[in-house]
């Protein structure tokens, strides 16, 4: 697929790793609808674009609602004038917490069910939606080719104090490969991208002592730039036989 000629969606795109994957696009002329509960982000993502070449319109969007997907979806198919020809899910939240931990009083916690609901609605069956929403709108309009990437991470495999993540991730692995499979004859292509420490601010999120133990173990040294995830995107689209798979880029982080 040609950069140029994307007409796309994204998810969680008012900041961090979509809302660069957004306005990369719109650099080179592509034509995104970006997804956020964040609306004053939206804005601000839509004034920033309006002087490149591409168009980036934005559209109020809770993944984790069924109707507000179905909206967002629509909306797209309105603003872009066509079904999308790509659709990020990149739409995440982090909620971390062990399963259960003996505090220095002797009192147990353990991890909130509510906790652990939000993650998995949000980061696994809000990009079920998503697809869902999507890749209906694809066959109907008979686009082809079109790519749906979602937006994994390395902790897909596991990682203390995790859980919830890790496990929302890893079913989102799972998907990726089912749906790459169930679409390649319709011409769609599923694939994905599993980011390590990202510079967004999901990971200002991280205490300071975990961080720092975790940049310990990157061979590079340091956080991944939001642009170098999107260097990751910009390979799936243009690779058009590329699918079923998910990338990971980590800085060969050795954490996990």
């Amino acid at each position: 697929m040609k950069l140029h000629s994307i007409s796309g969606l994204i998810t969680g795109a008012a900041s961090g790793i979509g809302r660069c994957c957004a306005l990369e696009l719109a650099r080179v002329g592509a034509r995104v609808v970006a997804g956020d509960v964040d609306e004053d982000g939206l804005e601000e993502l839509q004034e920033e674009a309006r002087a490149l070449p591409g168009r980036i319109f934005g559209h109020p969007l809770d993944v984790v609602r069924e109707d507000s997907v179905k909206a967002f979806v629509a909306g797209a198919c309105e603003a872009l004038g066509q079904a999308p020809n790509l659709a990020v899910n990149n739409a995440a939240i982090l909620r971390d917490g062990w399963l259960v931990k003996r505090e220095e009083d002797g009192w147990v916690r353990h991890l909130p069910t509510s906790q652990w609901k939000a993650v998995l609605e949000t980061n696994l069956t809000g990009p079920y939606y998503v697809a869902r929403e999507a890749a209906t709108a694809m066959l109907a309009d008979g686009v082809s080719p079109a790519l749906i990437v979602n937006i994994s991470s390395i902790t897909s495999t596991g990682n203390s104090g995790q859980s919830s993540y890790a496990a929302s991730k890893a079913g989102l692995d799972t998907v990726t490969r089912t749906w790459a499979l169930e679409l390649a004859s319709h011409g769609i292509r599923v694939a994905g991208i599993a980011p390590g420490l990202t510079d967004t601010p999901m990971a200002a999120n991280v205490p300071a002592e975990a961080l720092a133990g975790m940049l310990a173990q990157i061979p590079l040294g340091r956080m991944a730039r939001p642009e170098e995830i999107w260097a990751g995107l910009r390979f799936i689209i243009e690779c058009d036989y590329f699918t079923g798979r998910i990338i990971a880029i980590d800085g060969g982080a050795m954490f996990l």
